[in-house]
């Protein structure tokens, strides 16, 4: 029997949670910060921190073509696009929503699984998959306690739910040649690249006098969080395990996304709670590793 690896569990379930925070708590911040502004501060802040992160470990061997095209893609969509599709759909949806509709990011990466790296899908997860979209699909038309979900805002989202998916993909076949650590601090230069541009655009408008320190003080946890400590906790963890059964521990984001959405005041109604139910037993449907064969 094969020893269970509960550190990589761990890492995986830590990082999964903290990202369901920051999922909750951006809808603080886009309400203070322009969106790309807020995205330009939050790599800016976390290339700062991660300076010591980008030299090269004397036992890694230099970066090829292949590594440095997934590297961009992993920035630009599992940071950039992932980050722009999750503010701006916030913005048209509750925490609570929107942590339903991230419930069906494992089914996501089965299905990238199977068109991109050619695995089989299995009857189970193709009920999953159809458990996940029936969650998904019972918040995304309705309105909910004087809180609307456009069909917009539910597409945006479902958009940051299939960036993520890739992320997951792209970032297990970084793990085989480079540490978690280089991999967050180049990914997240990347990120800084792309939406500089557009966050000097919006910053030239910004009255930078308005936010409050509480305001600064999250976006503060915000760039740590989302760029620093899920992202190096994410790859450690992805490392030590199959990307298949790493994405059941994305159970944690939905989650933790709607119990802050709750502790800011949002109510779960019977048919968010309903649809939370068809968005876990996906999940647990998609990832749940399959019982061995016994010789």
């Amino acid at each position: 029997m094969h020893p269970i690896p509960w550190r990589a569990y761990a890492l995986l379930a830590a990082s999964t949670s903290l990202v369901g925070s920051y999922v909750g708590l951006s809808k603080l911040l886009v309400a203070v910060f322009p969106v790309f502004l807020l995205a330009g501060l939050r790599f800016g802040f976390a290339a700062v921190l991660m300076l010591p992160w980008l030299k090269k470990p004397a036992d890694e061997a230099p970066l090829d073509g292949r590594s440095r095209l997934l590297l961009f893609l992993e920035s630009f969509l599992g940071n950039f696009l992932f980050s722009i599709c999750m503010l701006f759909g916030l913005r048209q949806s509750s925490a609570v929503v929107a942590g339903v509709i991230m419930a069906g990011i494992p089914a996501a990466v089965a299905l990238l699984s199977w068109a991109v790296l050619r695995e089989r899908l299995s009857g189970r997860v193709l009920a999953g998959i159809a458990c996940a979209v029936g969650g998904i699909g019972l918040v995304a038309l309705g309105k909910h306690d004087g809180a609307e979900t456009t069909p917009l805002g539910a597409l945006l989202l479902l958009a940051a739910v299939f960036c993520e998916g890739c992320y997951v993909v792209i970032g297990k076949q970084l793990t085989a040649n480079l540490t978690p650590r280089r991999i967050s601090a180049l990914i997240n230069l990347w990120g800084l690249v792309l939406v500089t541009p557009l966050a000097v655009w919006q910053g030239l408008s910004f009255d930078f006098g308005m936010p409050r320190l509480l305001d600064w003080a999250l976006l503060g946890y915000y760039a740590a969080t989302a760029s620093v400590v899920t992202v190096w906790l994410w790859m450690a963890g992805l490392r030590g395990l199959p990307a298949a059964k790493a994405g059941v521990f994305m159970v944690f984001l939905p989650i933790s996304t709607a119990l802050v959405g709750l502790l800011l005041g949002e109510s779960l109604s019977a048919a968010q709670a309903l649809a939370y139910g068809l968005a876990l037993l996906g999940v647990l449907l998609a990832t749940w590793p399959a019982p061995t064969t016994a010789r």
